[in-house]
């Protein structure tokens, strides 16, 4: 579980099988790794694995692919996560009515669900994907890469208007985020799961000593927004930091690191890949820092560091969708000056950094992944309940926010 959707789904999904019977339909591209299914099937019994066999992950494969699908209706981001194979399942099983409720987790794979639903139906959006895709688009330098995410940002501004029409109710990670997608279709019904957090295997650390202090991110380092955070921040605010604290690391540690991220690479700056955990890191930082200027849904890497008493500088859509207050559990910063004068702050006043390291611990505590899925759980019986059982038609969709 290598990024936040993994890990938010992984979690809601261990705790709705604690008390109901959970039928996991997962399906990946590449190569074939038996390892993977068995640990699935190890995990949740009764588990179904699909191998799609997809192109490679290589940059010119995934540019013949996106040709190949540029003119379709679907924006590739959707496209490319639809299978026969996945459609033909999901079809059947819906068509057999085998369950009570069906969730289609991400947008991503909401093209494997047929039009018509027969059984009460819930759409898990993680993010607003119009919204991530015009911030893309609006901050992109490269013409060509500018040029390609306006064009998907008008196709998904198409798409999810009419996916949110199709399945009976939708689950949203943030009030802004449910209110972002009732702009799109006011007819929606939409409830609000909160993002979560392992506090059971996430202990508070102690203040770090860490000589010379450590300013830390993490993240998937092939993700757009993620990548466009941190050359943002070596180039506008940890020079900044750095005439403050000459002796300042930045730490940027997350998988599959992207050519402009691994560039970024200096004596000052470590870029480490893939590690086994982020434990270790985030228990030495000194200040972990969330510059996004991109994204949607809401940020599971703020709650983990949360967990484990970490104090934090962030941008306003960095902390969006979190229930934080800045100046109290973290410091909110749009611009770099100010970004860098909190981050130089908290390493200079220890006294002031541990407030911020308790207060982000006891915020945290109150979104333990047991809580948050009692609440997914709550919406998933709602939905199963009050959805009318002869209604077939797609716009047979309960109203309201449970």
């Amino acid at each position: 579980m290598d990024t936040g959707g993994k890990i938010r789904s992984y979690n809601i999904v261990r705790h709705l099988a604690h008390n109901h019977e959970v039928t996991l339909l997962s399906y990946y591209g590449g190569r074939r790794d038996t390892g993977y299914e068995a640990d699935i099937e190890a995990e949740f019994p009764g588990a179904y694995t699909v191998h799609t066999a997809a192109l490679d992950g290589s940059i010119l494969a995934q540019s013949l692919d996106y040709l190949h699908r540029v003119f379709q209706f679907a924006p590739f981001a959707v496209a490319k996560f639809t299978h026969p194979e996945v459609r033909r399942l999901v079809a059947s099983w819906l068509r057999e009515k085998r369950f009570h409720a069906c969730v289609c987790d991400f947008l991503s794979a909401s093209l494997n669900f047929p039009d018509v639903i027969a059984i009460p139906t819930i759409l898990f959006q993680h993010n607003v994907e119009t919204a991530l895709w015009q911030r893309m688009a609006s901050t992109e330098s490269n013409p060509v890469r500018r040029l390609a995410y306006c064009v998907e940002a008008a196709k998904m501004a198409r798409y999810e208007r009419r996916a949110l029409g199709k399945f009976h109710h939708v689950i949203a990670v943030s009030e802004n985020d449910r209110q972002r997608m009732l702009e799109m279709d006011p007819s929606c019904a939409i409830s609000v799961v909160p993002t979560g957090v392992d506090t059971h295997n996430s202990v508070v650390a102690p203040p770090s000593k860490t000589n010379p202090p450590r300013i830390l991110f993490t993240g998937s380092m092939d993700w757009e927004p993620n990548i466009d955070a941190v050359v943002h921040f070596c180039r506008d605010v940890f020079p900044r930091v750095r005439l403050e604290l000459p002796a300042a690391e930045f730490q940027i540690v997350g998988r599959n690191p992207h050519a402009r991220v691994r560039q970024l690479a200096s004596h000052a700056v470590q870029v480490t890949g893939t590690v086994p955990s982020v434990t270790d890191y985030l228990r030495d930082a000194t200040v972990v820092v969330v510059p996004l200027r991109i994204g949607g849904g809401t940020r599971l890497k703020i709650f983990e560091a949360m967990a484990m008493g970490k104090a934090l500088v962030s941008t306003t859509i960095g902390a969006e969708g979190l229930d934080v207050r800045s100046g109290h559990d973290l410091i909110l910063a749009d611009d770099a000056a100010a970004f860098a004068d909190a981050i130089v702050l908290l390493v200079r006043n220890a006294g002031l950094r541990r407030q911020y390291e308790l207060a982000a611990a006891k915020l945290a505590a109150q979104h333990d992944w047991s809580k948050i899925a009692q609440r997914f759980t709550g919406v998933l019986q709602a939905v199963r309940d009050l959805a009318a059982p002869n209604d077939e038609s797609r716009h047979s969709r309960v109203s309201g926010q449970l």
